[in-house]
């Protein structure tokens, strides 16, 4: 049996709950009831007898469908329009943890070079899976984070220091207290810069964390185009849910308190013009930090200068 102090994160019929020993029961919004909860239930005996989840084999995987999931039209924090990509733009694809706390992090960073976030599942063989799909493990996908974002006025590198440092990138299928693969650490590229500078920042990070060994999925876009893609929009009550109305700041991310090394350490040859646009002082006053901090800050993105 778990011990006084331990949290216990598990999946059962399409609902997640964390549930602190001792403290207050945090759950997820109410899903539908899954027929397949016995398999389910067999993945949790299993993740607590200690074995690691495995990801599901294409020709397994859920047959998925043709019908797009619809989502809202605008941002609920920026405004924005969802899924437009403005001339000059480009697009970064990540997942690290439960992608609430994930988006959140990422529409807060300051100077308004982020355009827009969605969440959605990334690097899966289903398309257009439900919440309840992705969570069965049987789709192959894991949590993501989709970021339309301004170059000009914020660096990829800065996307990236974010998500390294707001996680635990060594902890294999899962992130704090949920485990399966649909929490499983990856960043996908969509050209030859971000693939180097997501391989070189990767290789400096895990020498900063002394040597522990990286796990997070790193892979092309294009490697999903088999299986319908690499994203797939996830239901709209999960888009910048923790802006909206009765919002219960639920995180499972366990950033690890150690900053990506500078980036003249590890910028590869002919992108040093990728250099970072926030400064170290941004970092010092806005880093991820454990304890849920990204959840629990405000909705409204960092104030330029409010540093």
């Amino acid at each position: 049996l778990p011990s006084h102090s331990m949290r216990l994160g598990f999946r059962v019929a399409g609902t997640l709950a964390c549930v602190g020993l001792g403290s207050a029961l945090q759950l997820r919004p109410p899903l539908r009831p899954r027929a397949d909860g016995a398999q389910m239930i067999g993945s949790l005996f299993e993740l607590l007898q200690g074995g690691e989840a495995q990801m599901v084999k294409p020709e397994a995987a859920l047959p998925g469908r043709q019908q797009v999931m619809p989502i809202n039209d605008r941002h609920r924090v920026l405004g924005t329009k969802m899924g437009e990509v403005p001339d000059g733009h480009k697009v970064a694809v990540f997942a690290n943890g439960c992608f609430w706390g994930s988006e959140k992090g990422i529409w807060r960073l300051p100077g308004d070079g982020i355009y827009s976030t969605a969440v959605g599942y990334c690097a899966g063989f289903t398309p257009n899976p439900t919440y309840e799909e992705a969570c069965s493990g049987r789709t192959g996908h894991t949590e993501g984070v989709r970021v339309v974002y301004d170059p000009e006025k914020i660096s990829f590198v800065d996307i990236l220091r974010w998500f390294w440092e707001a996680h635990d990138p060594t902890s294999g299928m899962g992130q704090g207290n949920d485990r399966g693969t649909q929490y499983r650490s990856g960043f996908y590229w969509f050209d030859d810069e971000q693939k180097a500078l997501i391989q070189a920042s990767k290789a400096a990070y895990e020498q900063a964390l002394g040597g522990r060994t990286i796990t997070t999925e790193v892979a092309a876009a294009s490697d999903f185009d088999k299986y319908g893609g690499l994203w797939f929009n996830a239901e709209a009550y999960h888009q910048q849910y923790l802006a909206s109305a009765g919002a219960r700041p639920y995180c499972s991310a366990q950033p690890q308190g150690v900053s990506l090394p500078p980036f003249e350490q590890w910028a590869p040859k002919g992108l040093e013009h990728h250099k970072p646009t926030l400064p170290e002082a941004f970092w010092a006053a806005h880093a991820p930090a454990r304890g849920c901090s990204v959840v629990r800050s405000p909705n409204e993105p960092i104030a330029a200068g409010a540093w």
